[in-house]
This record gives C-alpha cells, structure tokens and sequence, in this order.
C-alpha cells in the first residue's frame, strides 16, 4: 500500500534555490530529442521620446518551437541620459542597462545551473563597474571604443559549492558572452 504522504512528496515538484528542476529538465529533454527546440528570439520596439529619453515595449518572443502568447501585457522599460550630458536623468541609460543585465543573467545562471545540479544557495549580491572614455561615443578619436573598455564583476555567493565551481556556473549566462565577446549585429536604418 502507498503512503498517501509519499504520493503527494512525488507529485510535488522538485524546487532548488526556487527553481522548478523538473521544469528545467522538461526543457533540456526537449532540446536534447529536437534541437528545434533550442531555437529562440526575443524582440523589443523602442520609440524615441525626447531628448535622451526613450522607452522600449518587451512582450513577444519566440520559444519552444512557436510564437509564445502567455505575456498579456508588454513591459515597459524607460532608458534615459544623466543630466551631466544633457538627459533628463529620468531612468538609467544605456549602458548601466548592459551592467544590469550582465549581473541578472550571471545570477540566473547560476541559480538555474545550481539548482539543476543540487547545489543549495542561499544569497548573491553583484557590484560592476564599467569603465568607458566618452570621446568614443562623442566621435572625438577613432582610436577609443564608444562602449566599455572593461566592466568588472564581483558575485558575492553563500553556498556550500566552492567560488570556482559557482563561478563556471554563472559563465553560462548568454549575457556574459554577449559582453565579452564580439558578435555582428546587422543594423538597417530606414526613413519613413
């Protein structure tokens, strides 16, 4: 006879660091039975609104082999210039984004890995730094980069996994490997 307790321990699912590990293994099956799967593509409109203000509206995107339709409502993410060179400071601007998105995705990746791999962790706090030369973004040299010369990150982790081990873990962030690597970006600009 079965334990009704047992019963209802293995339909729950299985949660680690708030992950739902069996979720994620659905998703690395799949993709390991058709890597169709794999295949993905998110998408963001961006109007200009004044000045150095502009906002951007995220909802669809692509996944698991269709359009997915599960967002009822786009986010709204404002992007502005601070006051010093002539934005309203009204939002971050853009490459404070590019830092927080490098620290979001290195921390997910983490959590998710870690969770995939049993590995219990209890807090992660990020500080980065970027450093860029303005006359590269202001045309002043063609000798200096218009965007970070370098960024730095420092992951503070409690976990019983070693600094290494949680380190290899974050590198799997798409992120990390935007911004440390180059990648061609087509951009067409267009009248209307």
């Amino acid at each position: 006879m079965t334990n009704s307790t047992n019963a209802v321990a293995m339909d729950s699912p299985v949660t680690v660091n708030g992950v739902d590990v069996d979720q994620v293994m659905g998703v690395i099956d799949a993709i390991e039975a058709d890597k169709a799967f794999a295949e993905m593509q998110f998408r963001v409109q961006n109007r200009w609104i004044d000045g150095g203000l502009n906002r951007s509206h995220i909802k669809d995107f692509y996944a698991a082999c269709q359009e997915d339709d599960t967002r009822t409502n786009a986010f709204t993410v404002n992007a502005d210039e601070p006051a010093i060179i002539a934005g309203g400071d009204t939002a971050p601007n853009p490459m404070e984004y590019v830092l927080h998105a490098l620290a979001s995705c290195l921390t997910t990746s983490m959590i998710y890995h870690a969770a995939v791999r049993g590995i219990g962790i209890e807090a992660i706090e990020s500080a980065l730094e970027g450093d860029m030369d303005a006359r590269g973004l202001f045309g002043l040299s063609d000798t200096v980069r218009k965007g970070y010369r370098d960024v730095r990150v420092t992951m503070r982790v409690k976990s019983e996994a070693s600094a290494a081990e949680l380190k290899e873990l974050a590198m799997y962030s798409p992120v990390f490997d935007i911004v440390s690597n180059s990648l061609p970006v087509d951009l067409v600009v267009e009248k209307f």
